[in-house]
């Protein structure tokens, strides 16, 4: 390998990151069952079609009846949930429209958990219901606590009342009071539900439905629906939804288990694929500083578009983000100052000819970036007809010169509000953004492009990059603070008010919890934005959320979570996906 004399003299940083555990070959080896084709593809089309011909069937009998429209509700809550509501778009999209037009319908004639889920599911649809159906049970919650939490205690179907309106509460916007307080009100009840529920251990376990409804509320508490990955979401539920024998429908048990290893068979062609562009790239020995992290990327991706049909956006996307944490760790923890400044302006001159004044190591990763760029545009002219670079290469250009703004505060701690403004921007806002915006916008009309190119607009991009430096913040900042990295947005807080780092971690949560108010009012305006870029950004705060959920799944590749759930979701097939017996498909 050649060197040269900058790289042997300057003194680097040593992060001590552990390496990918998921090997090449192990990869290229895996095969499924599951194609188009099998007869597993057969059976799938056919209970496609039947879930379709039952959603119709519920639609036209739901206009005006509380118990027809209930019905109709749990259908697509539950196809959701299990993950084939893609499917049925048009379909839903149709019911939820007729609903909400519905004007026959007395929001306080229906039963707490049919109410929550209605207003959960209008407002995930984008429309505009007022909060004010929550208002007579916010009345109730301030007299009758006591009487509450003893329902809860006796009655299933009560907790799954609350444990709705609970998941209702996080599609408020901002200003929203009421949701606020029922968030407030149904999260403490429900903890005390679950902590009292801890002393009456033998009772849970011989009751099926107290112990479905304990798991349900457990997994809430963690995140709520609205903040969970789908296709995660979707691994659990399918499992959960099997326990409940006695309201399970076959038809969608049987559906989300094939449609699901389907999906996965998706996943392991894109795996192939990104595992190949890595192997001919062979970067990871020569930057052995870096964290070599591409299927922690690609699970990444998939939770911001889990979709068959979007398999080219995973693809560039994890390539991309790839290249993005190996520039990541550079500036942190290998390049000197000096360093730092000539390789950010050949990224700005964004000439090929520019890296021969640079170190061997900023030459590869230069290059690395460049030819990725460069296809991610060819592919968006091949396919869009827009010729996308001269954007892209100046997103390239604002990401790295966020580092530089970042340098800075190993002097100097940022105030909160300074960190957040680069720190969004450094976590990918510009470039994940650009890319996101230009692979998944057919005809960009010009107030998209001016948008997307504003980086002073509070857009939902800004808003999905800050949970996504938020969430990490979370996760890693101890690790960071022993490598000797810039200060996160904990520290910020703490240097800045003085409090403790307990309350500094409690305050980032409520950052998060207020931009996502901010998120979820955006579906309630007209974006200069398509559908399908909107839901990106929206599920790149998901996936962040989902990463880094229980430490950092991202930075430690042996993360035993993460390696996990990345095996349910991309290597094991849900077992017996056509019934008790599957020979006669």
């Amino acid at each position: 390998m050649t060197t040269d004399n900058n790289q042997k003299s300057t003194e680097r940083k040593s992060a001590s990151f552990s390496q990918s555990c998921w090997d090449h070959d192990f990869v290229q080896s895996l095969k499924t069952d599951y194609t188009k084709e099998s007869k597993y593809g057969i059976r799938a089309e056919k209970l496609k079609e039947d879930v379709r011909c039952l959603l119709n069937d519920r639609r036209k009998a739901s206009t005006g009846s509380w118990s027809s429209s209930a019905s109709l509700l749990q259908l697509i809550n539950n196809t959701q949930r299990l993950g084939f509501s893609y499917h049925f778009d048009n379909e839903i999209k149709d019911a939820m429209r007729t609903m909400y037009k519905d004007k026959d319908i007395i929001w306080e004639e229906v039963d707490l958990f049919t109410r929550a889920v209605r207003f959960r599911l209008l407002r995930q649809h984008g429309f505009d219901v007022s909060q004010d159906v929550f208002e007579s049970f916010l009345e109730e919650t301030r007299f009758s606590k006591d009487l509450m939490m003893q329902a809860c205690m006796e009655n299933n179907k009560y907790v799954e009342g609350i444990l709705s309106v609970y998941e209702a509460s996080f599609y408020s916007i901002e200003g929203e009071k009421i949701l606020e307080e029922v968030r407030e009100f149904t999260s403490g009840l429900l903890k005390e539900y679950i902590s009292l529920s801890k002393g009456q251990q033998q009772e849970v376990a011989n009751n099926k439905a107290m112990m479905i409804t304990k798991r349900l509320v457990t997994h809430a508490l963690g995140l709520p629906i609205q903040w969970r990955t789908q296709r995660m979401e979707a691994r659990w539920y399918i499992d959960t939804y099997e326990m409940m024998k006695d309201s399970m429908a076959p038809l969608l048990l049987e559906f989300a288990k094939l449609d699901f290893n389907m999906v996965q068979a998706t996943y392991q062609e894109d795996l192939k694929y990104i595992s190949r562009w890595r192997l001919e790239l062979d970067y990871v020995e020569i930057l052995e500083f870096s964290r070599d992290r591409w299927m922690e990327t690609f699970f990444w991706s998939v939770g911001c578009h889990f979709e068959p049909k979007f398999r080219n956006y995973r693809r560039q996307l994890t390539k991309l983000c790839c290249l993005l944490t190996t520039i990541d760790d550079l500036y942190d923890n290998y390049c000197s100052p000096d360093e730092i400044k000539m390789f950010t302006d050949a990224i700005v001159r964004w000439d090929i000819n520019t890296v021969e004044g640079l170190p061997y190591v900023l030459k590869v990763c230069f290059t690395a970036m460049f030819n990725t760029v460069n296809e991610i545009a060819y592919d968006v002219l091949k396919n869009h007809g827009f010729h996308a670079i001269s954007y892209l290469k100046t997103s390239v250009a604002d990401f790295c010169k966020s580092y530089l703004e970042e340098a800075k505060w190993h002097d100097h701690t940022p105030t909160l509000a300074e960190y957040i403004n680069v720190a969004w921007f450094s976590a990918g806002g510009s470039l994940i953004g650009c890319t996101a915006f230009f692979v998944l916008t057919k005809e960009p009309t010009k107030l998209a492009l001016d948008s997307i190119m504003d980086y002073n607009s509070s857009d939902v991009r800004r808003g999905a990059f800050k949970i996504l430096r938020l969430t990490n913040d979370l996760a890693t900042s101890s690790d960071e603070i022993e490598r000797g990295d810039t200060p996160s947005s904990i520290q910020c807080y703490m240097h800045e008010t003085g409090v403790s780092e307990s309350a500094a971690r409690e305050h980032i949560k409520h950052v998060i919890s207020e931009t996502w108010k901010k998120m979820n009012g955006d579906k309630f305006s007209r974006s200069v934005f398509s559908g399908s870029f909107i839901d990106a950004m929206l599920n790149t705060a998901r996936a962040s959320q989902c990463i880094y959920q229980f430490g950092d799944g991202y930075g430690v590749a042996a993360e035993p979570l993460t390696k996990s759930s990345a095996m349910s979701m991309f290597v094991e097939p849900i077992p017996d996906a056509c019934g008790d017996d599957n020979s006669d498909i």
